[in-house]
């Protein structure tokens, strides 16, 4: 461009300070100072604050580097911000890459004035700025185009919240904050407009701006002030109060951040540089020599500086609340909430309010405990949080304390004593377990007394409810009509913990531990195959945290059987299947796990089509059996499994011509029988495991069909 080619010859600059005098310099500077001060306080005591919550048990702050360099890649390309909504995702963008241009172009032009101007006044015997030429064409056209999507993206925000009202970003915990946050962002980016659009009038006067284009959003403002009739000498007059006024803003905004909303930009990256990658999929452990009294969160900072952290990162944005499938159902459940209510008591108890139980039954404690028995343990939430709030630990936190004071659902504590007594949650004879393998018409082999490649952990469902057993039959038949090198542990198998550890009971769960840790040992095998989804997530992904001797490779049953297609000794000696199916991605199989695909290859293996329904994979709505809701009663508006199967039914592509809903998980099956009973689908849809499909396709179903 020619006007690049001449810049250096013209001299090309914008005057600082213009109109401001020396007496305005000095004042900015010290408000300025002021400040700078007011934001460091402020800073250091909301981080100096996480000191006083608990030691967090995993280490948050190994590989330094790396972690921020990680999180400075998912804070700046916005990833987690696109997840599910792209034009919040877009939105969220504008703003951001604006804010941080605008910041360094301030920051760069900081350095020219108070820094290199007078070094080299001083120093060199001459002022010298690099803000001139092409150097500041350059810069003024990328300070235009960033702060016009600074703009954008701020009116998208407004759109959403005040036009469209975005139900997700309402809640009882919205406030003014929240409307001067927003509004302030917006006077900052029209201000800096203005104030730039008055400055070019206003110079014009006194020289050639031709220059001056390159701000075309400036230029712009500039054309429209003129055709408005303000003339150069009237911007020369008020351009010293649209300074101030934008000044002024920018300051106190600076300043507030610390104390105020805003605080989310510094809370946030934190939070994601200090994340655990493997939060929920593994939970914090009990100190070894914790009395009763000492296990969960009884006060606010029994919870660990991490924790603590989590409260402050937390936007409002409502994402968590959008996709939790506890508050979709009516339960007494909103995750967002949740977090701020701890939150705000914190804050309230800081600045001299009431100490009150963290949490408690009847409503005199901070968060209520049917909130938190309406916990599904399903991860929707945190995999939905854009700045890696990890809900799962603090809500585990809270039902320790339910636990330990004798407050856990009644329902609940019989399936525990049922496992502490029994080891299963059916209250069962541990000689019962192996009673499904009596009706096949081949032995299982016994791991306890021979070699096997693979150890099958069976789990509590597939052992003893009649339903699941089926499906245990029909993974027993594949394994047997393959070839498979396997066994089970009989009655010495119990209960996985998975379940018992996130409803609270962390003393039960560490003897489950041991106790299956020991079983395995006694046994000669190569890897570890799960019926169960819960079972493979916590062998997988916790049970080395307990017993670091423990390192047994652990597979879901999917993950085997598509090995077995894979490596062509699934032969189907059957006719394959034409059925119409869509599946359901589990919990723990696919959000915890990310395993996605191995299920969906074998369904197609089996000849059926799959229709997914529109909330598949990590996005996948939960039955409502995790975190002990297998177990408990709730009055919900509608039962999630049964607005998962109306969504297969009516949602997806194929709509009521879907006759299968396929399931890999013992809790999923248990959960949509009974949903398909509840809402009256029992005519329109069947409910299968992967397992009974490959068997179908085997044509081997004679061999578990004695008691069906």
């Amino acid at each position: 461009m020619a006007i690049f080619a001449l810049a250096e010859a013209a001299g090309t600059t914008r005057p600082t300070f213009w109109r401001i005098g020396l007496t305005g310099e000095a004042i900015f500077y010290y408000l300025a100072a002021v400040t700078v001060l007011f934001f460091v306080y402020g800073v250091y005591n909301r981080f100096a604050r996480y000191t006083d919550g608990e030691e967090d048990w995993f280490d948050r702050l190994d590989d330094l580097p790396g972690r921020m360099t990680r999180a400075a890649k998912t804070v700046i390309t916005n990833e987690k911000q696109f997840n599910r909504d792209l034009y919040g995702g877009l939105m969220h963008s504008f703003i951001l890459w604006g804010f941080l241009t605008l910041l360094i172009g301030t920051t760069i032009l900081a350095i020219d004035m108070d820094g290199y101007r007078k070094f080299t006044h001083y120093f060199l015997g001459g002022e010298k700025s690099f803000f001139v030429g092409s150097f500041y064409l350059a810069y003024s056209l990328v300070m235009d185009a960033m702060g016009l999507l600074f703009v954008v993206g701020i009116s998208m925000a407004l759109y959403r919240r005040y036009w469209v009202r975005n139900e997700r970003l309402w809640g009882k915990h919205t406030g003014r904050e929240d409307d001067l946050f927003i509004w302030t962002l917006f006077l900052l980016g029209v201000g800096g407009y203005l104030t730039e659009g008055v400055r070019i009038l206003g110079t014009s006067a006194v020289r050639n701006v031709d220059f001056e284009t390159v701000s075309f959003v400036g230029w712009f403002v500039k054309d429209l002030l003129s055709a408005a009739g303000v003339t150069p000498e009237m911007a020369m007059t008020w351009y010293p109060v649209t300074w101030w006024a934008h000044a002024l803003i920018a300051l106190v905004f600076v300043a507030a951040i610390p104390y105020a909303k805003p605080f989310h930009m510094l809370s946030s990256y934190a939070n994601v540089v200090t994340r655990d990658e493997k939060a929920g999929k593994r939970l914090p452990g009990v100190p070894s020599d914790a009395s009763p009294d000492e296990i969960g969160a009884s006060s606010i900072d029994d919870f660990s500086w991490k924790q603590l952290l989590d409260q402050d990162a937390c936007t409002k944005c409502g994402r968590c609340s959008s996709v939790c499938p506890a508050k979709a159902s009516g339960r007494p459940l909103d995750p967002r909430d949740v977090i701020l209510d701890l939150k705000q008591y914190r804050e309230n108890l800081d600045m001299g309010g009431d100490e009150k139980p963290i949490i408690a039954d009847g409503g005199s404690s901070v968060i209520d405990s049917s909130t938190m028995e309406s916990c599904m343990a399903c991860m929707a939430c945190m995999d939905a949080c854009p700045v890696e709030i990890e809900h799962l630990s603090s809500f585990t936190e809270m039902n320790r304390r339910l636990t330990e004071s004798g407050q856990m659902d009644v329902n609940v504590q019989d399936a525990m004593m049922n496992v502490f007594q029994n080891g299963n949650a059916f209250g069962d004879p541990e000689r019962r377990r192996p009673e499904w393998t009596e009706e096949l018409d081949f032995e299982i082999p016994d791991a306890r007394d021979e070699d096997v490649e693979f150890l099958w952990y069976v789990g509590d469902y597939p052992s003893y409810d009649e339903r699941n057993r089926r499906v245990a039959r029909s993974l027993a038949t594949i394994f047997h009509e393959t070839g498979v090198s396997y066994g089970i542990l009989y009655e010495d198998e119990q209960n996985d913990g998975n379940d018992v550890r996130r409803v609270g009971e962390e003393g039960l769960y560490e003897m489950l531990v041991e106790d299956n840790v020991a079983a395995f040992e006694e046994c000669d095998y190569d890897k570890i195959v799960c019926t169960d989804p819960h079972s493979y997530n916590t062998f997988k992904n916790e049970y080395p945290e307990m017993d670091e001797d423990f390192d047994s490779p652990v597979y879901h049953y999917t993950q085997v059987v598509e090995e077995l297609f894979q490596s062509g000794r699934m032969g189907l000696s059957g006719t394959e299947l034409d059925y119409t199916v869509t599946y359901h991605d589990p919990c723990h199989l696919g959000r915890y796990n990310d395993e996605y695909e191995a299920p969906r290859e074998i369904v197609k293996g089996t000849g059926c089509t799959l229709d997914e329904m529109p909330r598949n994979r990590a996005n996948s709505f939960c039955c409502g059996g995790g975190g002990g809701g297998l177990w408990m009663d709730f009055e919900e508006d509608s039962k999630p499994s049964e607005e998962r199967i109306r969504e297969a039914l009516e949602d997806t592509d194929a709509g009521s011509g879907v006759e299968k809903f396929v399931v890999a998980c013992p809790m999923c099956m248990t959960m949509y029988e009974d949903g398909r009973k509840t809402g009256g689908y029992e005519d329109d849809i069947e409910i299968v495991d992967v397992a009974e499909l490959v068997v179908e396709a085997l044509g081997a179903e004679e061999k578990i069909k004695v008691s069906n």
